[in-house]
């Protein structure tokens, strides 16, 4: 549908979707249980809008709610639908490679894929409760590999909301983006010294699609103390050495059959 100056209108009940998905973005900082107030104020609702909307998500199991406090918090179809999304694409064939990565590196070792302007972090060492898995692109190893090698339909650093700096190091221009990121191509890897955190180096490549593309990016992170500019080679060659693994690893089955049919027909031939 159209408005009479051509301009296409959203599909009827689409503001209805969008404002019961930024209701469970609400949830990503891993917090405490939420209200109905506190959503409204995050959202800019009036309470009773965000009441409806947190109730029609209960009543989904998209959330639960607190039967003392009446707050609510992420619910048991999140859970599901997440760990359907890990399997389907093969994150638990991961695990092993990325322990074994720590242990021969002494570092956290790291897997991550972009949601929009973020990097979110979905196995590895800092998967834990207490740690968020969402980190801004610009800051980080990882973003700036994803931000690097974008997958079709994925913005460009341009595409970005206006570049926070978390230290004096923090790439903030986005001239200076585009420049960082021409050298992470040339280079094949990207660096982030003390630019997220003081005290934290981090090196990270991408693990590449068929096409070419980032389909996730990988990282090992440490101290500067433990990462040094003489090791460095030696961290990016071990995490390389993983990353490629991992390419085949996180194939889809039938990709992965067919990876295999092919090397086949180069031995027999």
């Amino acid at each position: 549908m159209t408005t009479e100056a051509g301009i296409a209108r959203p599909p009827a009940g689409a503001q209805a979707v969008r404002r019961a998905l930024d209701v469970l973005h609400c949830f990503h900082d891993n917090g405490p249980d939420l209200s109905a107030s506190d959503l409204a104020r995050r959202l800019g609702l009036s309470t009773s809008t965000a009441h409806r909307l947190a109730r029609t998500l209960l009543g989904a199991g998209f959330l639960e709610q607190d039967a003392r406090t009446a707050r609510y918090r992420l619910g048991p179809a999140v859970t599901e639908l997440g760990r359907l999304s890990y399997h389907q694409r093969g994150l638990h064939l991961a695990a092993p490679e990325l322990s074994d990565l720590a242990e021969r590196t002494g570092a956290t070792a790291d897997l991550a894929l972009r949601s929009g302007p973020h990097v979110v972090i979905v196995a590895g060492g800092s998967v834990t409760p207490k740690v968020g898995l969402r980190r801004p692109l610009h800051s980080t190893a990882l973003g700036k590999v994803l931000l690097a090698w974008p997958r079709a339909g994925e913005g460009g650093p341009r595409s970005l909301p206006p570049l926070y700096a978390f230290t004096e190091r923090t790439i903030v221009e986005p001239p200076a983006l585009d420049a960082e990121l021409a050298r992470v191509r040339e280079a094949g890897y990207a660096l982030n010294d003390g630019e997220s955190a003081h005290g934290v180096r981090t090196v990270a490549v991408p693990v590449l699609e068929r096409a070419g593309h980032a389909r996730f990016a990988l990282a090992v992170r440490a101290t500067p103390e433990l990462i040094t500019d003489a090791r460095l080679d030696w961290y990016l060659a071990q995490a390389r050495a993983c990353a490629r693994a991992l390419e085949v690893l996180l194939l889809a089955p039938t990709e992965r059959r067919d990876l295999g049919a092919q090397a086949g027909e180069l031995a027999a031939w």
